[in-house]
């Protein structure tokens, strides 16, 4: 049984694998229930704190400045204690501070919570891209981050959607309250789980020297900063993602406002008719994830040639959906544009592990989540926010398909250096943990 499963690449069992992966699923999904339900509510918190659209954006950049400042330090505690520990005492934290939420009777006082949301939420991303890169076959990385990635856009519809029903009939204070527990429950769980011997940081010695003897030694302070910085592909993918979560983060924030004043609709029914738009993602990224895998048995570099084309696709659904037409072919685009716009990530967030030292999967994500919070996630809801209060609306997002065209041309110019970093990385086998 072992040398079938070594054959096949999996470090457990298939039906082992499987369950881990649900319990992931299940986390990340809760990660966005808890961190885009916020969105939904901002009509409520507008009416009874008085507060304006750069205050109530303000709430979700919180969480994503949080996690730039966590989730490097907290990546290292995957890499080299625990990932399974690490996973559920996050996990456990984002969930209690979401409940916290419930109780605050200020704006200052719910600021405070979404920030130890983002405490939370900074160790996840990294430690469960990590775990999944070890636990599967190299040859199916896209998919697998694919299939798990479709838990953002199924989180953040759920959460926008019930976030807006809850407080129409019971109160935004309840609507924290109920969405924090589950994400506990399986928080608890994932303390029981199986997880790897921490990978050794080494190196092949006789690759600089050119020799054949294989002599594997300790990787210095240099060794390691060079791991991060003299891989262009892994640059401009971290710069990539950046940009296309840009968009992202401000149609989740955004969007149910947009079709509030737009088109004259109330909380409840425009919660649930963008959440319908962000829960297509969940063709997204799977398929795109299983077509760049299928094309990388040809084109070595797909998973960076393919980010560019679909993220391109989206800007040009972007443009056409918000700046040429109205109605339902608008939404008929923005329902396109849910699809297409996460196809990119499967094969983005494979990279940032393809071409790292196995020992370093965790923090190489933690800089893609750095990045792509403090240049996307974070600013985006404020700078959103700040130019429909200087304009309107529908000029805020008229100008939001620029940081998707720039994210194309990161992809396109990564794409010519993929194959030659992948050719430095250590090969270094993982290694259940007794």
């Amino acid at each position: 049984m072992k040398k079938k499963q070594t054959a096949e690449g999996y470090l457990y069992s298939k039906r082992y694998t499987n369950y881990l992966f649900a319990l992931l699923f299940l986390l990340y999904m809760f990660d966005y229930v808890d961190r885009m339900v916020i969105s939904s509510l901002f009509p409520f918190l507008r009416a009874e704190w008085n507060l304006t659209d750069t205050q109530c954006g303000s709430l979700v950049s919180a969480v994503y400045a949080s996690i730039v400042l966590f989730t490097f330090p907290i990546s290292v505690l995957v890499d080299r204690w625990s990932r399974k520990k690490t996973i559920g005492l996050m996990a456990g934290l984002w969930s209690i501070a979401t409940a916290l939420g419930a109780i605050t009777g200020t704006f200052r006082q719910l600021f405070v919570t979404r920030s130890l949301i983002g405490v939370g939420e900074a160790g996840y991303a990294p430690g469960g891209t990590a775990m999944i890169s070890a636990i599967y076959p190299q040859e199916k990385r896209s998919w697998i981050m694919g299939l798990w990635n479709a838990s953002i856009p199924l989180g953040s519809a759920i959460g926008v959607a019930i976030g807006g029903i809850i407080a129409t009939h019971f109160g935004w204070r309840h609507a924290l309250g109920l969405v924090a527990i589950p994400g506990f429950i399986v928080a608890v769980l994932f303390f029981f789980v199986k997880d790897y011997k921490t990978v050794g940081l080494v190196k092949n010695q006789s690759r600089e020297n050119k020799t054949s003897d294989r002599k594997m030694v300790k990787m210095s302070i240099v060794d390691l900063f060079r791991e991060f910085t003299h891989k262009p592909s892994l640059i401009f993918t971290y710069l990539g993602i950046a940009g296309v979560i840009f968009t992202t983060t401000a149609m989740m924030t955004w969007l149910p406002t947009y079709f509030i004043r737009m088109q004259g609709m109330e909380a409840g029914p425009a919660g649930i008719k963008s959440s319908v738009v962000m829960l297509l993602a969940i063709i997204g990224a799977p398929v795109g994830g299983y077509l760049v895998d299928r094309w990388r048995r040809k084109k070595i570099n797909a998973r960076m040639v393919f980010p560019a084309i679909t993220t391109l696709i989206s800007a040009i659904f972007m443009f056409l959906g918000f700046t040429v037409f109205k109605g339902k072919l608008q939404y008929l685009l923005l329902l396109s544009l849910g699809i297409s716009i996460t196809a990119f990530l499967s094969s983005a967030i494979a990279v940032t592990q393809d071409v790292v030292h196995p020992g370093l999967r965790a923090i190489s994500y933690s800089i893609a989540v750095i990045v792509q919070n403090s240049i996307g996630s974070m600013l985006a809801p404020i700078v959103m926010g700040r130019i429909s209060d200087v304009t309107n609306i529908q000029t805020a997002f008229n100008l939001l398909p620029i940081s998707l065209l720039i994210a194309v041309v990161l992809f396109f110019a990564g794409s010519f250096y993929y194959e030659k970093d992948l050719n430095k990385v250590e090969k270094i086998k993982i290694e259940v943990a007794a």
